[in-house]
Parts: C-alpha cells; sequence; structure tokens
C-alpha cells in the first residue's frame, strides 16, 4: 500500500525554537492525536513527503515518527504510517506537564498496548469468507459493469431486466421454483424485502398486521415489523422448525402465557424452512404442506427467507415453499371477496447472495405473490429501488457466467471442512453438545447442564481470549421461556485475522475457556440485572 502524499497536516516548524526539529514535531502530532484532529486509522505522510513540505530533513521526520511510533501513538503497516488503530482517545492524556510536573517533561504514560500480537478473531455468525470471490470471473463482470455504467439509463423500480431473468433461472436450477422475471423484485437483501412486503400487506389491510416469528429466530427480521409498528407474535420451533399446529385461528396472548386468544389469526409467518436460524432444522415436507393448507385456509401470507439454501452439506435441499404454493405450470387464481390472496399466491419468497458471496453487496431478489405483485410495484415505483445499478448489472453478469454456481459448489466444500474441524476440536467438552447441522455457516454449541455455565460469562472470557462469539439466549425474543443456553460460532469469515490458522486457533482457544471454571451462573460479571 502507497503512502497517502496528500495528507496535509497542520504541522509546522520553528527554526528559532531551540527545541530541536524532531521535538517540535513530535509535540505537534502528540497533541493532534489527543485533540482527536487525527484518529486512530488516519493515516500519516510519508516521511519524504512532509519533509519536502516543511523543508527539513527526512531524517528529522523519521526520528518524530520513531519516537511516537515506540510511544504507541503510530503504527506501521505495509510501508505506511498511520494513528495506531486500537489507540483509545480516553486513555490519551493531554500532552504538557502536569501541574506537579516541576521538571516540565512530560510524566503521562503512553497509552497501553495490545496485550495480543495478533488481531480479534470474529467468528460471530452470517458472515461468508469473501477471501476466494475474488476470482477472474468476479473481477471481470465488476469491470465490465462499471464500464458500461458511464451514460447507462437507472434501472427499473422492479430491478434490471438482466438481473431478474438470470435470478429466474438461478431459481428454477438451484431450488425447483420456476416464475416468470416479471414476478421478480430486486432488493438490497431480505430485510428491504421484508419491508417491502409488509407495507404492501399492510395497506391491503387498513391496519397494523400480526406478524408471527420463529423463536428463537434472526433478530434482525424480527425487528423490522416492530419497527414499522406491527405486532410481532413469538412462535416456539421443535426440532424440525415452526409446527403449524402452533398458528390455530388466534392471537398469541404473550411469551409468558404461551397461550393463544381466539381473536384473529397471524396476517403473515416468517419462517427460515430450509434452515432454521441458529438451530438449524430443516422443515419436512409434510410439514411444508400443513403449513401452505393453514396459510390457505386463513388467507395468510407466509415469507420464507430462503437464506443458506445452497449451503447445504447433508442430502438435496427440499423445494422452496414458493415451489409448493406455485408449480410449473399453475395458473394464479384472483383473490374471492373478502381475501387478499388468490389460489398459488400465499408465499413469498426472500432471498439474497450476501451469505454465500459478501455480505456488503447489497443485492438481493423477492418472489411476490400474484396478489400482491401490482401493489408492491406501485410502492417500489414511489420510493426507487435500493440497490446500485453497477451491481445489478455485475451480479447480471456473474450468474450468467456461472460464476455463482462455481463459487457454491467451492464454498460448500470448504464450509464443510470447517464444519468437521469444529465438531472435532470441541467433542471433548463436558456439558457442551454440538447442534446437528446439514448446511450453513454457523454452528450451535448447546450447553447439556452438565456444567454450570453461564453464557455470557463464556462470551466474555472467549473475547478476552481474543475470540468474539454470539450468546445462543440472545435469539429468543424478549422474556421468552423455555430459551436453550451456548454460543453460536460462526466459522465463514475470521474477522481481521489472517486466514489459515485463525479458525484452528479460534477453536482452541475456545475449547480451553468452556474447559475451565467460570463463575456460576448469575454471579457472571456481565450478567444483567
Amino acid at each position: 500500500m502507497r503512502h497517502p502524499h496528500d495528507v496535509d497536516l497542520p504541522v509546522r516548524v520553528d527554526r528559532a525554537d531551540p527545541a530541536p526539529l524532531p521535538a517540535q514535531l513530535v509535540q505537534q502530532l502528540r497533541e493532534l492525536v489527543v485533540s482527536g484532529a487525527l484518529r486512530p486509522g488516519d493515516p500519516l505522510p510519508s516521511t519524504r513527503g512532509l519533509a519536502a513540505r516543511l523543508g527539513i530533513s527526512r531524517g528529522s521526520v523519521v526520528t518524530a515518527y520513531d519516537q511516537l511510533h515506540g510511544e504507541g501513538y503510530l503504527h506501521a503497516t505495509n510501508g505506511a504510517t498511520i494513528v495506531h488503530p486500537d489507540l483509545a482517545r480516553s486513555r490519551v492524556e493531554r500532552a504538557g506537564p502536569r501541574p506537579d510536573d516541576r521538571s516540565g517533561a512530560r510524566l503521562s504514560a503512553p497509552p497501553p498496548r495490545r496485550t495480543r500480537d495478533r488481531p480479534m478473531i470474529d467468528l460471530t455468525p452470517g458472515r461468508p469468507d469473501t477471501a476466494r470471490l475474488a476470482t477472474p470471473g468476479w473481477r471481470a463482470a465488476w469491470r465490465d459493469a462499471a464500464a458500461a455504467a458511464a451514460g447507462a439509463a437507472a434501472p427499473p423500480a422492479q430491478g434490471a431486466e438482466p438481473l431478474r431473468e438470470q435470478i429466474a433461472e438461478h431459481l428454477r436450477l438451484m431450488r425447483g421454483v420456476v416464475r416468470d422475471p416479471q414476478d421478480l423484485f430486486v432488493t438490497a437483501g431480505a430485510r428491504d424485502g421484508l419491508q417491502l412486503l409488509l407495507a404492501a400487506l399492510g395497506g391491503l389491510a387498513g391496519r397494523p398486521l400480526r406478524v408471527a416469528v420463529e423463536d428463537p429466530g434472526y433478530p434482525s427480521l424480527r425487528r423490522v415489523p416492530e419497527r414499522l409498528g406491527h405486532r410481532v407474535l413469538p412462535v416456539p420451533i421443535d426440532d424440525h422448525g415452526l409446527d403449524p399446529a402452533r398458528l390455530p385461528s388466534g392471537a398469541w396472548s404473550g411469551a409468558w402465557s404461551g397461550d393463544w386468544e381466539i381473536d384473529r389469526a397471524p396476517d403473515a409467518v416468517v419462517v427460515t424452512p430450509s434452515h432454521q436460524y441458529p438451530l438449524g432444522a430443516s422443515m419436512p415436507a409434510a410439514r411444508r404442506l400443513e403449513l401452505l393448507d393453514w396459510a390457505r385456509a386463513h388467507d395468510a401470507l407466509i415469507v420464507e427467507d430462503d437464506y443458506d439454501s445452497e449451503l447445504r452439506y447433508v442430502g438435496e435441499p427440499l423445494p422452496a415453499l414458493s415451489a409448493l404454493d406455485h408449480g410449473p405450470g399453475a395458473v394464479a387464481r384472483p383473490p374471492a371477496p373478502g381475501r387478499r390472496l388468490g389460489g398459488g399466491g400465499h408465499v413469498a419468497t426472500l432471498g439474497s447472495f450476501t451469505k454465500v458471496l459478501a455480505p456488503g453487496l447489497g443485492v438481493g431478489y423477492l418472489v411476490a405473490p400474484p396478489a400482491l405483485r401490482g401493489e408492491l410495484l406501485r410502492l417500489r415505483t414511489d420510493l426507487g429501488n435500493p440497490a446500485s445499478a453497477v451491481a445489478q448489472d455485475a451480479m447480471a453478469r456473474f450468474l450468467a457466467g456461472g460464476g455463482l454456481r462455481r463459487h457454491t459448489a467451492r464454498m460448500r466444500r470448504e464450509y464443510r471442512r470447517r464444519r468437521d474441524l469444529l465438531g472435532a476440536a470441541l467433542a471433548g467438552v463436558r456439558g457442551v453438545r454440538a447442534v446437528p447441522m446439514d448446511g450453513g455457516l454457523h454452528a450451535v454449541l448447546e450447553f447439556t447442564g452438565e456444567v454450570a455455565f453461564d453464557e455470557q460469562d463464556v462470551v466474555a472470557r472467549a473475547a478476552a481470549a481474543g475470540v468474539r462469539v454470539a450468546a445462543l439466549g440472545s435469539y429468543w425474543a424478549e422474556g421468552a421461556r423455555g430459551g436453550r443456553r451456548g454460543v453460536v460460532v460462526g466459522f465463514g469469515a475470521t474477522g481481521a485475522a489472517p486466514e489459515g490458522e485463525a479458525l484452528p486457533d479460534a477453536l482452541g482457544v475456545l475449547a480451553r475457556v468452556l474447559s475451565a471454571p467460570g463463575p456460576a451462573p448469575g454471579r457472571a460479571s456481565g450478567a444483567a440485572r
């Protein structure tokens, strides 16, 4: 990485000052860091560039940088000099002598350095490994899309037609879903698609919706309807995912009572049938058909979050709910009087490429039920499409060239290897059970009760040892009873830690944390009161 030569710092030298030139630079640069004018991670000019601007020798600048590096203010990386990333501003005392410093020397201690030589290994779930994505096909797709962007018109509100055509082909080949590209909407991801669906359905209902969600489930998808003013109804799952028998024609009265009040059925049910999040259950075919029958009987919309469906390691994936709801050649019937949804139109499927490709991609899709397509299109026309035109074009090119299928097959093998590595590393830990997973980017280590673990304490001790994981209990709705306890460990990305030995090292640390005694439940330093 080259030095950012255009960085222009407000520093100067005074040759009439008796202090040496390097000392003048040290004092001014230190004050810039302390005041916050220079923040952790900010680049500094090259020694040659700063020396030329100030009209002094390069050696004077090198001497100043070396001193600040030794004090912990600066950090050299890949040939560049930056303000140390781990320099917490709250720990830096202002430059200058203390009131009791009679010698005039600066007595304040430099900020503490990291005790670890390596960066934090981040094993929080849901983030893919992007290191193997930069293939020639991926680079070519983005290069050609960027070149074609000059003078190109904005994509239509529903999304670029070439991308919708490629997504339709991808769904046909990979998920058994045969739909016309006109039934597809390009989104910025699953949450964007869910917001669009709830806005359309709520507009037709003319009131806040009742939205049933899996408990436990993906927290951000649970928060979307809450933020939009709808009522969220947490529904407990079992080893096969959501049980339609828990969805009678009534409203959930609350997590504490665990009963239904017969009033009105949920308007929508958000499910992850292919790979329930976070426990990994796959909904069997009989239960999928039962859920569809329930939705048709109660004029309810099933929102199928089809995340991680491509990353299956054991057996073939079951067909998407959309494929069961709307088979090949099926003709959707218009809604009957007094009903919002028609025949062949009770499932909307949300998909995203972020879990397979890159979290920052910001491109996904929505397979819309026919009865909602018109309202969805009107909403998208008014609100605009948030997905970048360049990203849409690049994804269309990448899909057309078979890049997604090749990358998925490659990463499926790699993630299976990592899953097996995790199971082997933690197999002998007492009081911990690895929940069986048929696919995905994470594993669940459930506490069996044989050892009195406190999951917040385990998470805190793992972080102190350099490994970040998530608490399993955080995936249950607030106040819900019966939540299982443990930790959720991702094995996709590893944060800033270098690839290779990061995952084995992190699993060794986690095994030692789980094998070491901790405080009894409720006595952990991080336990909530």
